[in-house]
């Protein structure tokens, strides 16, 4: 049996810090663990020692840029190793778009030196030594990753960096992935909310390339060539566009020695990494978009334009995200949810390199006409942007928040998958200093965000209208 879910962050959103009616949120920030060691700068030769921060140490591997992250932790005898490629579909263009993801999952057809043949692909060993493994794409970034005894790492490491540049690329490889991509999108294609998401940014972004979803257009999943997916791996996947973290059961001099070992001899990539410059135009009106096909239940979106990650307004959105819609006392679970409106109400605060939205959605309850559910969401933004919140309210939300950061803090897998949204969203440090930063907001904070970011010229609409399937009369 294989292990590894191939999770597709195109269909699972959970990149962005999503609240929702429910006990708690998607925050991923620290909380304090008596397990985790203070690490002491260690002095190892070849790498270049950047900085520690809440016991994780920042090191540079001299030789080729290679970013390295190491965070001994004695809670359990296992290690997590991963690897952060900043490359994303926020990297793609028209004719490409997909191309992150569909390479993502070429990464696990093998090498010269680790194939199946051979008995010695990534996937034969992380199964026979049982270990949780899993790669994920999405906006910003592409991560391999895997939990296993620390007995085992060595032969993980040595697979992953061949795979960073010794990858086979085949068309006989292409094919049955691309069935496979094809029927992600196809899945993604059935949740309303999935499917209502994907028209919203289509029409939020008209220049980003946030525009693109992560899975891609069906077309450029289905035609993409070998060559291009060749060209866009020869183009990002070097060492100095990538960041590895060791977590768990290993002394940081042995954890940056094993790195050295294995990714030491890759040479930095031979062109500048291409970047980003794009930057999406104001937006100078409101816009909307309905989206109409077989369902049962509607729902209506509403997305505000946000600032970046690294914005000193991301922890006030937070809390404002999980006053919203966090739990049966937030505003919009009592506001629409309590009047029969909705069945649920949920919030995604984008949480990205760049600039992104914060999306609120409302799931409709039967008969309940899409109009109506959009008055009164709009209602409860306005009430909070002229009346503000309550310090109780404010208060509740941080609580949540911080219990659902500890929680996003159990064990080596869990730290390092949520590491990773911090890594790719240009600052690793916010992983250990977000937390402090929501313990400080106030009522006041919160109404501000709110009249700054939740206003109508910068918003886009959506309403997912489902359409009832004619019934199949039987002689």
């Amino acid at each position: 049996m294989n292990l590894r879910l191939l999770l597709c962050l195109a269909l699972l959103p959970a990149a962005s810090l999503r609240v929702e009616a429910c006990p708690s949120c998607d925050s991923s920030a620290p909380a304090a663990d008596s397990t985790l060691i203070p690490a002491e700068p260690a002095s190892v030769d070849g790498f270049t020692y950047v900085k520690t921060l809440g016991g994780i140490s920042e090191y540079t591997l001299d030789a080729n840029g290679l970013r390295v992250l190491v965070l001994p932790d004695r809670s359990a005898p296992v290690v997590t190793f991963m690897v952060t490629y900043h490359v994303g579909s926020r990297n793609e263009v028209s004719g490409t778009t997909g191309a992150t993801h569909l390479l993502e999952h070429l990464m696990f057809k093998g090498t010269e030196n680790f194939n199946r043949t051979k008995g010695n692909s990534i996937d034969q060993l992380l199964e026979r030594v049982g270990a949780t493994y899993n790669a994920t794409t999405w906006l910003d970034r592409t991560n391999y990753f895997a939990n296993l005894g620390k007995a085992h790492l060595d032969a993980y490491v040595a697979i992953e960096s061949d795979r960073m540049r010794n990858l086979w690329l085949r068309e006989s490889d292409r094919q049955p992935e691309m069935t496979v991509v094809r029927n992600e999108f196809e899945i993604g294609e059935n949740s309303p909310i999935q499917a209502l998401d994907k028209e919203i940014n289509a029409v939020a972004y008209i220049a980003h390339p946030y525009h693109h979803p992560t899975i891609g257009w069906r077309s450029d999943i289905e035609k993409v060539s070998i060559e291009k997916l060749r060209e866009f791996y020869n183009t990002f996947y070097w060492p100095n566009n990538a960041t590895a973290t060791l977590i768990g059961d290993i002394d940081v001099t042995d954890a940056l020695a094993l790195v050295k070992k294995h990714y030491g001899a890759i040479p930095r990539a031979p062109h500048p990494i291409p970047q980003v410059v794009t930057e999406e135009p104001a937006q100078t009106g409101p816009r909307r978009v309905t989206l109409k096909r077989a369902g049962r239940l509607g729902v209506v979106g509403i997305a505000f334009k946000t600032p970046a990650a690294t914005h000193p307004d991301m922890p006030a959105l937070q809390v404002l995200g999980s006053i919203l819609t966090n739990g049966k006392n937030s505003r919009l679970y009592r506001g629409l949810t309590d009047k029969n409106l909705t069945t649920n109400v949920n919030a995604d605060i984008g949480f990205f390199r760049d600039p992104a939205l914060t999306t609120l959605y409302a799931s409709l309850a039967p008969d309940v006409k899409p109009e109506d559910a959009e008055i009164a969401l709009l209602d409860e933004v306005y009430t909070v942007k002229m009346d503000g919140v309550t310090d109780a309210e404010v208060a509740a939300a941080i609580s949540q928040l911080m219990a659902a950061s500890a929680y996003a803090r159990d064990g080596a897998f869990a730290i390092a998958s949520n590491l990773n949204e911090y890594i790719s969203s240009g600052e690793w440090t916010l992983y250990l200093t977000l937390d402090e930063a929501i313990r400080k907001v106030t009522a006041a904070d919160v109404k501000r965000v709110a009249n700054q970011y939740l206003d109508e010229d910068q918003s886009t609409t959506g309403w997912f209208i489902p359409l009832s399937t004619p019934e199949i009369i039987t002689p």
